[in-house]
Parts: structure tokens; C-alpha cells; sequence
């Protein structure tokens, strides 16, 4: 297996059940895959949850320090603890720090059936 960086995932994998992650809270994953590592965090508000690549634009390390603290203290943004960058829950954007309008990459999740996946949701065909 390598140990290259990637920066998407296979769509439909279960991260966890919505539970898992508090309101307001965010939670790191790691997926391992052949072709290499995905290192990524979800945010949940409510029902709702974005997910990004745990990578800060401005210089490319991991965004928390500590396992699953990706939140300012208020829990309004999602803050780099290398140089204090702050980004948009909804979007990624940086809105404050040395990247200012640079943004997140996204990673496309969502919740079906109470679990939070990979992907995005499938419409239902119609009739």
C-alpha cells in the first residue's frame, strides 16, 4: 500500500453513525486506501454536516493539533492551530488569517439512514 496523500475518498463508505459526532463538534477520519491516505474531518450542526481534506491552504499541514479540534471555541469556524487561519463551517472559506480567501477542499458527505457517508446522496428516480 502506498503512503501517498489523497485528497478524496470513494463515495458511499459509512464514516459513523450521526450520533458519533456531538452537535457542534467536529471528528477527524483517516482512510486508508491503495492507492494511499485520506486524512479528513467532518463538522456537524444539527441534521447537517461538510466535510473537508484536513489540510490548511496556506501551508499544507494538518489543521488541529489535537485529535478532533478543528473548531474555534466558539465552535463558529473551523480554525488552523498553525497559524490561527479561520474558514467558513458552510464553505471552507478563509475569512480570517494568511490565507484570506483561499478555501478548504471539500469532501462530499452526507447523512442517510442516521450514518454519515462518502459521496453525496443518490436522487430516488422518479416515475
Amino acid at each position: 500500500m502506498s503512503e501517498a496523500r489523497l485528497y478524496a475518498t470513494p463515495a458511499d463508505v459509512k464514516l459513523c453513525r450521526l450520533e458519533d459526532v456531538g452537535d457542534g463538534q467536529a471528528r477527524n477520519f483517516v482512510l486508508q486506501m491503495r492507492a494511499g491516505r485520506f486524512h479528513g474531518f467532518v463538522v456537524r450542526r444539527d441534521d447537517a454536516v461538510w466535510g473537508y481534506a484536513d489540510r490548511c491552504p496556506h501551508i499544507g499541514a494538518m489543521l488541529a493539533h489535537k485529535l478532533d479540534e478543528y473548531l474555534s471555541p466558539d465552535g463558529s469556524l473551523i480554525a488552523c492551530r498553525w497559524h490561527g487561519a479561520l474558514f467558513t463551517i458552510e464553505d471552507g472559506i478563509c475569512i480570517g488569517g494568511p490565507c484570506v480567501g483561499q478555501r478548504l477542499i471539500k469532501w462530499p458527505v452526507f447523512v442517510e439512514d442516521g450514518w454519515i457517508k462518502t459521496g453525496v446522496p443518490t436522487q430516488p428516480e422518479s416515475d
